[in-house]
């Protein structure tokens, strides 16, 4: 139980990488790098009081240097994709790299973005805050940003992301975590038999280069709905639904019902074999339902090879390309107006 911190290896210009490993009482371990302030990997005990590694990833810091599916990463200053890589703030033109798809923005930058970065670490109760300082106009985003992201290990079995950032000048900030989780443990081939429930009666509806069209589709009768417990694997192959067509399964985001602000429960998961389940709350409006459609195959922890759909991620959000639809819930901040928000992950045996 506490915090330790161990050598991970160094970056390409030679700056040393540390990983910290939080524990707590119940046999749950988070290994977390400096390194793009990724979730290395998180332990979780299960129903017969074995442990392993719940989410992907690799062994070595130097196949986090690519790391094309952002494995565990820290994404921002925003994730998700901006239509045509611009949008407006006060009314001036903001441009940011073209790098999705060859017409739109997704993830900030994939070479200088926040999961590309080096942080500093500072130990706290039961966990570590990373820290960095990202410079007006980097990646095209306007205004000198201080940005911590602060991973906390709880007795209540909750792995707790705090994330803040403030900005000189009014930007967007969108930031989330961008894991992959197994619950039969990152060994596993397949999460299609993990059944999932998100709150949320809505989603916004995508199109070809899986841009948000602005309408806000009922998930009700259609393979988009999770709002009763469901396999990930049932619907996911169900190309005569348009939205499962494009996305090549799911990969939509899902607007929280009634949310207000606050920090809700927005989904749970669970899987039968191993008895593991994983609560969600955020206090932002959307989550990412993404079923790793597209994960590259390459070789993962332990030499088990990464593939599609071995993984599932839950990233809270606001809304895709929201500075873009001026009825999304809008992701501004600036001076006198911190980005402040609280993910957790919850788990059970």
């Amino acid at each position: 139980m506490g915090v330790s911190r161990e050598f991970f290896g160094t970056t390409r210009g030679g700056e040393q990488v540390d990983c910290y490993i939080i524990s707590n009482k119940n046999g749950m371990r988070a290994e977390v790098i400096t390194y793009g302030a990724i979730l290395k990997s998180l332990y979780v005990p299960d129903k017969k009081g074995k442990t392993a590694d719940v989410v992907l990833g690799y062994d070595k810091l130097w196949m986090y240097f690519k790391n094309g599916s952002f494995f565990g990463a820290t994404v921002g200053p925003i994730a998700n994709r901006t239509k045509g890589g611009t949008y407006k703030l006060d009314g001036k033109k903001v441009s940011l790299p073209v790098n999705d798809r060859g017409a739109n923005n997704l993830h900030s930058d994939h070479d200088i973005g926040f999961h590309k970065r080096l942080w500093k670490a500072e130990v706290v109760k039961n966990g570590v805050k990373l820290s960095l300082k990202k410079k007006n106009g980097e990646m095209g985003h306007p205004g000198n940003m201080d940005v911590s992201v602060t991973y906390t290990l709880t007795d209540k079995n909750e792995l707790k992301i705090d994330y803040r950032a403030s900005s000189d000048k009014k930007t967007a900030i969108n930031m989330t975590n961008h894991t992959y989780f197994n619950l039969q443990g990152a060994e596993s081939a397949s999460m299609l038999d993990t059944v999932l429930t998100i709150n949320a009666d809505r989603y916004t509806e995508v199109d070809k280069q899986a841009i948000p069209t602005g309408q806000l589709v009922p998930v009700k009768g259609t393979p988009m709905d999770f709002t009763k417990p469901k396999k990930i694997g049932k619907d996911i192959d169900k190309k005569e639904y348009e939205q499962i067509k494009l996305a090549g399964g799911f990969d939509h985001n899902y607007c929280i019902s009634g949310y207000n602000g606050k920090k809700k429960l927005i989904a749970e998961a669970s899987d039968a074999k191993s008895g593991r389940s994983m609560k969600v709350y955020t206090d932002l409006p959307g989550v990412q339902f993404y079923s790793g459609n597209f994960i590259g195959k390459n070789k993962g922890k332990g030499g088990n090879p990464n593939v599609p759909r071995k993984g599932f991620c839950l990233e809270t959000q606001y809304y895709p390309d929201a500075m873009n639809h001026e009825d999304f819930p809008q992701p501004v901040f600036g001076p006198g107006k911190d980005f402040v928000s609280t993910t957790i992950y919850q788990f059970e045996w």
